[in-house]
């Protein structure tokens, strides 16, 4: 369904973006009431107006969507300084990105962010995990976002399959578990990357391993020795292995196979390959094995 559906078909209660959410005015956090009538109804005049300039929002880069929202909410004089703020916000993370988990997105302080059910998202921040004032509106908006995280995937989740792992176009890992399996609400994981990934010489100095070990997988590497690198859920397994390709010579060409394709090799002669589920007909799935 197109953007201009998907706004057209909104009621006022529908286009909600959120329940309760953290602002931050002069760095002070401010709560603002997203659900009351006159913002609503200020926000549903925004979106018309914004449908009458551009056939396609999603089309635009963030700073064109941004400054021709900006635009339409300077021009109506009814619109106070903290509306218009909030106003741009959400309508660009509502159109161009994930909602209300978008500004947790951008923070490039957070690692992960872990979504239990539509009132309950915490996020791992420098290694504390921290609860959020961030909230969906309810189930079938969490459901929403995350059906729009996975059109860029090719991937599904639904009743018949309820667990997905896919990557989001920023490199970040997703992983989802609906209803009834996950009983407390829909339960999404996402753990981002860094742009730049670390080196093994600054694994040696935060003490993930001695100078000594890293002078032995350095040359494990140099010898083309077999490598299994295996470990928990968030132990730092991509981590290590972004890391141990740096040593690769750039002569050899590198072939990865992955479920969700999540590592951050430096090489250019680089050969990147993901498995694919099957569609709706249990047709078209390839599988590690395959590859």
């Amino acid at each position: 369904m197109s953007l201009r559906n998907r706004i057209n078909g909104m009621s006022a209660g529908a286009s909600q973006a959120f329940k309760s959410i953290k602002t931050i005015q002069n760095n002070k956090p401010g709560d603002f009431d997203y659900l009351g009538s006159n913002f609503l109804a200020l926000k549903s005049r925004v979106q018309d107006a914004l449908l009458t300039q551009v056939m396609d929002p999603e089309k635009l880069s963030r700073d064109e969507l941004r400054g021709l929202i900006l635009n339409i909410v300077e021009a109506d004089k009814d619109i106070s300084p903290l509306e218009k703020d909030a106003l741009v916000r959400i309508l660009v993370d509502e159109i161009l990105g994930y909602g209300p988990i978008q500004a947790l997105l951008d923070d490039p302080d957070i690692s992960e962010i872990m979504i239990n059910g539509p009132s309950k998202i915490y996020i791992e921040r420098h290694g504390s995990l921290i609860k959020t004032d961030v909230t969906f509106r309810d189930e079938a908006h969490l459901r929403s976002v995350l059906e729009k995280m996975l059109s860029f995937t090719g991937r599904r989740v639904d009743e018949s399959s309820p667990m997905v792992d896919a990557r989001l176009p920023d490199g970040s890992r997703l992983n989802a578990i609906l209803r009834p399996l996950a009983v407390s609400g829909d339960s999404i994981t996402i753990r981002k990357f860094s742009k730049d990934p670390f080196v093994l010489s600054q694994l040696v100095q935060m003490g993930t391993l001695s100078s000594e070990m890293a002078e032995f997988i350095q040359a494990a590497v140099h010898g083309k020795l077999n490598i299994v690198v295996s470990g928990g859920t968030g132990s730092g397994k991509t981590t290590t292995l972004n890391a141990l390709s740096a040593f690769i010579p750039e002569s050899e060409r590198i072939v990865t196979i992955e479920d969700a394709a999540e590592l951050q090799l430096q090489q250019d002669h680089k050969v990147t390959l993901e498995a694919r589920p099957a569609n709706i007909e249990g047709r078209g799935g390839i599988t590690i094995r395959d590859l």
